[in-house]
């Protein structure tokens, strides 16, 4: 259907995705640098299970093993493949390490997506999925939050370069015609999951008997949103913003039912048959009290709307964290 290409593809999200897209007969060209924020090799198999069922499908993969900061890395790209479409996941991750290092999120996470932007102005090309995040609306008291919502106040480095983001695929859909959804991802999980990520790290710690850090008194919740969920609302965006010109809006993609960190241990607790050991620890820099997200403008304009619940996606996850991950 279309030659895509994915920033940060090896990844958790992206790969899922990339997977989703070969299946509906896309052509995906995947640039990553394989960092060092958790174990290269997690990517390498990811990029492992893509190749194999490209090849199951006769469909065309290409991995670039690059920099979103290096340009003419980008315009290689663009050169040597009539790309028709972006989805960028390419990003420093993490609300806590950006407040250790604001400098390297700053550098990848706006100087990077300005190149993107730049290179597809250069390519004449006009169509992108920007992956933001629900972190961009802070300590939101409203409930649920919503995309009129301001969001003006950020509380870590990272969500500010996600909102900073936002803001540059507006300037450059309204001086350079860019068709651009940004989709605010609220807290993904499921299989192939980030091991610096809760879900992910109580699993272990549960399974090894250690205890679980529970930063502040367990209320803080989040709208836990399984990832097959997540990439169908992503490539429903994709196939709008395909299908559209003039187009530019935001997006909230989540699953509207909040979990707290408290029920949240409890729910992994049950489901390997353990009692969880709770190491209770102050409230971290950075942390937003909740997330909780409103998205029926994704339901009534992309018709995306998540089907596995939270329960169901914590048996998912922990199935596939028993086979070896």
């Amino acid at each position: 259907m279309a030659k895509i290409l994915c920033t940060g593809g090896a990844g958790f999200i992206g790969s899922t995705c990339a997977k989703r897209l070969l299946k509906e007969g896309d052509d995906i060209v995947i640039i990553d640098n394989f960092n060092s924020y958790y174990d290269p090799a997690r990517k390498e198999k990811n990029v492992a299970e893509i190749n194999e069922l490209a090849e199951e499908l006769g469909r065309s993969v290409s991995l670039v093993r690059g920099d979103i900061r290096d340009k003419e890395c980008l315009r290689s790209i663009f050169r040597e493949n009539d790309i028709d479409a972006v989805i960028s996941w390419a990003a420093m991750a993490g609300v806590r390490p950006s407040i250790e290092d604001p400098e390297l999120y700053v550098d990848v996470n706006i100087n990077g997506l300005m190149n993107i932007l730049e290179v597809m102005r250069e390519f004449d090309k006009h169509k992108l999925v920007f992956i933001s995040s629900s972190s961009v609306y802070g300590n939101n008291e409203k409930v649920p939050f919503s995309e009129k919502d301001r969001v003006d106040h950020p509380i870590s480095p990272y969500a500010a370069t996600k909102k900073a983001g936002e803001l540059l695929c507006h300037t450059y859909h309204k001086l350079f015609n860019m068709d651009i959804h940004c989709l605010r991802y609220f807290t993904v999980f499921g299989p192939r999951q980030r091991p610096d990520l809760a879900i992910h790290k109580f699993t272990k710690l549960m399974c090894e008997n250690k205890p679980i850090p529970m930063f502040g008194d367990g209320t803080t919740s989040r709208d836990y949103t399984y990832v097959d969920d997540i990439v169908d609302g992503t490539v429903r965006s994709l196939r709008y913003v395909l299908s559209h010109s003039d187009v530019y809006d935001i997006f909230n993609l989540g699953g509207s039912h909040p979990i707290s960190l408290k029920d949240m241990i409890y729910v992994i607790g049950e489901e390997l048959g353990v009692d969880p050991i709770i190491q209770q620890l102050p409230m971290q820099p950075g942390d937003v009290k909740r997330t909780y997200s409103d998205y029926s403008h994704a339901r009534e304009v992309l018709g995306y709307e998540p089907q596995i619940s939270f329960k169901e996606g914590i048996h998912r996850f922990i199935e596939w964290y028993k086979g070896g991950c």
